[in-house]
C-alpha cells in the first residue's frame, strides 16, 4: 500500500473507531482520548494503540472485539491488532475532568440536585420490610429501560442490600481517580450498591454519618452519565437514609410500597407522611402482593384487601394533594424466581399478571411533566 493510500485510510479508521464505545462510560473511545495511535502496514494490517483507564480493565475483551469488528469492516484493512496500554495519572485526571464537564478538583457535585437536571428521581420507600419494595424497584427500573430510557438504580438500603442479585450484577465498580464507574446490568441499567464493596456476604455495621457519606458518594462520585430516570431503593422506615435523601435530593419524588394488610398500610402511611417534613412530592402508592390467583381462576386475598387504597386516601388527606394508587401487583412466585435468577420478571416473563401490572405502573412513571421553573417563556413587556 502506497503512502497516499495509507494517508487516505487513516481518517476512515478513525471514523470506525468513533463507533466503538467504552463499555463502562458509554461514550466513544475517540471522544475519551483512549486512542493512542493508529499504525497501518503496507499490506493493510492495522494496529490500534488503546489506553485503558486501569490495567485490569474487566471489559478489555469487549473493547478488543468491538474495535476488531468496526476497523475490520473498513475497505482495505486486512487485519486488526489492538495494543493495550494504561493511562497515566494525568491522563486519568484529564478524563475525569472531561466527564465532569471540565470541573476538576473540589467537592464532587450531585448532578441530580442541580437546577438544570432533567433526570427524574424516584425514591422507593416502605414503612416496613418484607413488602417487596426491592422487587418493585428493580422491575420498574427494567421496565423503564425497556422503553428506551436511560435508567440508574441506587441500592440505598445499605444494611439490607439486594439489588445486585436481583439484577444479575456480579461485577465490581471501576475507579478513575476519585470517580466510580458503576457496573451495568445485562438489561442496560447502571447500578451501584454497598454490596459491590464488601467481601462476600459481610454485614455492614455503620452509624448515621457513615450512611450519609456512602449515599453522597453513590450520587456524586459515581459517573452516571445522562440518565432519564434514577430509582433509589430505600431501607424501610423513616430513619437516617430517608432523611439524607431528602437533604441530598430535595426534588426526589417518593413512591410508597405497601401490602393490602391493614398493619402494613398503617406503617406505610407513616413512611409517606415524611414528605410533609421533607417537602418532597409523593408520586403515588403501589400495592404489592394484592392477591394470589388460584388455578381455578379465583383470587385469594392472602394479605387482605384495601391497604393500598387506604394508604393513598390517607396520604392525600394528610398532604393536601392527590396521591394516586398507581397499581396493584398480584402475588406471583415468578417474581421471586426471576429476582433470585437476576432476570426481572417484566423481562423474563412479560405476559405474567405481575409483569403486566408492574409495566402499567412504569408507564405512568415514564410520563415526564416539564417544569417551567427557570425557563424563558419568550415574553417581553408591552
Amino acid at each position: 500500500m502506497s503512502a497516499p493510500a495509507i494517508a487516505e485510510l487513516e481518517p476512515q479508521i478513525r471514523t470506525a473507531l468513533s463507533k466503538v464505545q467504552d463499555p463502562e462510560i458509554r461514550r466513544p473511545i475517540t471522544e475519551l482520548d483512549m486512542v493512542r495511535s493508529i499504525d497501518i502496514e503496507a499490506d493493510g494490517g492495522v494496529t490500534v494503540g488503546l489506553l485503558l483507564t486501569v490495567a485490569g480493565c474487566p471489559l478489555r475483551d469487549t473493547l478488543q472485539n468491538d474495535i476488531s469488528r468496526e476497523v475490520g469492516a473498513v475497505p482495505g484493512v486486512s487485519s486488526v491488532r489492538v495494543d493495550f496500554g494504561v493511562m497515566t495519572e494525568q491522563q486519568r485526571r484529564d478524563l475525569q475532568s472531561k466527564l465532569r464537564g471540565g470541573a476538576a478538583g473540589g467537592e464532587p457535585v450531585i448532578p441530580f440536585a442541580q437546577p438544570g437536571s432533567r433526570t427524574r428521581v424516584y425514591a422507593v420507600a416502605s414503612g416496613k420490610g418484607g413488602v417487596g419494595k426491592s422487587s418493585v424497584t428493580v422491575n420498574l427500573a427494567a421496565a423503564l429501560a425497556a422503553r428506551g430510557l436511560s435508567v440508574g438504580v441506587v441500592d440505598a438500603d445499605i444494611y439490607g442490600h439486594s439489588v445486585p442479585r436481583m439484577l444479575g450484577v456480579t461485577e465490581r465498580p471501576t475507579r478513575v481517580e476519585d470517580m466510580i464507574m458503576p457496573p451495568q446490568a445485562a438489561h442496560g441499567l447502571k447500578v451501584i450498591s454497598i454490596g459491590m464493596f464488601t467481601q462476600g456476604n459481610a454485614a455492614v455495621v455503620w452509624r448515621g454519618p457513615m450512611l450519609h457519606r456512602a449515599l453522597t458518594q453513590f450520587l456524586a462520585d459515581v459517573y452516571w452519565g445522562d440518565l432519564d430516570v434514577l430509582l433509589l431503593d430505600l431501607p424501610p422506615g423513616t430513619g437516617d437514609v430517608a432523611i439524607s435523601i431528602a437533604q441530598l435530593l430535595p426534588t426526589a419524588e417518593l413512591l410508597v410500597v405497601t401490602t393490602p394488610q391493614l398493619a402494613a398500610a398503617e406503617v406505610a402511611e407513616r413512611a409517606g407522611a415524611i414528605a410533609l417534613q421533607t417537602h418532597q412530592r409523593l408520586v403515588g402508592v403501589v400495592e404489592n402482593m394484592s392477591w394470589l390467583e388460584l388455578p381455578s381462576g379465583e383470587r385469594m386475598e392472602v394479605f387482605g384487601a384495601g391497604g393500598g387504597a387506604r394508604v393513598a386516601e390517607t396520604l392525600s388527606t394528610t398532604i393536601g394533594a392527590e396521591v394516586p394508587l398507581l397499581g396493584q401487583i398480584p402475588l406471583d412466585t415468578r417474581v421471586r424466581e426471576a429476582g433470585d435468577a437476576g432476570d426481572p420478571v417484566v423481562l423474563s416473563d412479560p405476559e405474567s399478571p405481575a409483569s403486566v401490572a408492574l409495566s402499567a405502573v412504569a408507564d405512568r412513571l415514564a410520563v415526564r411533566r416539564e417544569s417551567l421553573a427557570g425557563r424563558s417563556l419568550g415574553l417581553s413587556p408591552a
